[in-house]
């Protein structure tokens, strides 16, 4: 409702400046206020528990470079094997999932910040190498069925993977076996969450943090995860005192 209101607010300003209309009514309405969903990321235990409990899993592959490099869904889903480097511990995100018309379809990132490249854990680049000996071999049993689009995550047959059946046929059974039933109830998105903490626990700069997950400002970090900062301000304190003592 607050981008309807912007996009008719600017059109009807410059109607205004054209001489069309008179007034701009949109500037007699407030808009209604977002309130932000609550913040869900794992814990360290809780990140660890999740991996432990993907291990062996088809698409474990997944989980692990989510919560160590906070890639977004759609940035697994369309990531191809020709912007992998196994060998140099690195990936460039080009492409990602998107909806067009809705449908799930493969586009580009749009955004000099979201087209990145990512240095990879040895753990991510272990699940990464699994992962391509699990696929080659699906490759093989589906033979002239599997239509190779070259992507790193992929249906049995080869496909786009639909972001909706990976949450419900993947990621929500995962959290069972991980957690139980009364584990905890987060989405897909906090996993990238659960990465961005994580690092902030270990005193990993804020902008390292903005640069690894794509956001377009450090602004839009800090707005996003200052409340996870404030148990770090015993880092700032010390600092402070060496410097004036």
């Amino acid at each position: 409702m607050r981008k309807m209101h912007s996009i008719l607010r600017k059109a009807l300003k410059q109607a205004v400046l054209d001489g069309l209309i008179r007034r701009n009514v949109c500037d007699a309405v407030k808009p209604p206020k977002v309130e932000r969903k609550e913040m869900k990321p794992l814990d360290r235990e809780q990140a660890k528990g999740l991996l432990e409990a993907a291990s062996g899993d088809r698409l474990e592959a997944i989980y692990v470079l989510a919560v160590h490099t906070g890639m977004r869904e759609g940035e697994f889903l369309g990531l191809k094997w020709e912007d992998v480097d196994l060998e140099g511990d690195l990936l460039r995100l080009r492409h990602a999932l998107v909806r067009e018309g809705g449908n799930a379809v493969l586009g580009d990132l749009k955004t000099p910040k979201s087209r990145r490249s990512i240095r990879l854990t040895s753990a991510a680049t272990d699940a990464l190498r699994g992962h391509l000996e699990w696929q080659l071999a699906e490759m093989e049993r589906m033979g002239s069925l599997y239509q190779s689009g070259g992507l790193v995550f992929a249906t049995e047959n080869g496909i786009l993977i639909n972001p909706s059946n990976l949450c419900k046929r993947s990621f929500k059974p995962l959290l069972r076996r991980a957690f139980g039933k009364d584990g905890p109830d987060i989405c897909f998105h906090d996993l990238r969450r659960t990465c961005a903490t994580l690092l902030f626990s270990q005193g990993t700069h804020p902008m390292l943090v903005q640069e690894l997950l794509g956001y377009a400002t450090i602004a839009m970090t800090l707005d996003a995860y200052s409340h996870f900062l404030p148990s770090m301000g015993e880092q700032t304190v010390k600092p402070m005192e060496a410097a004036l003592s």
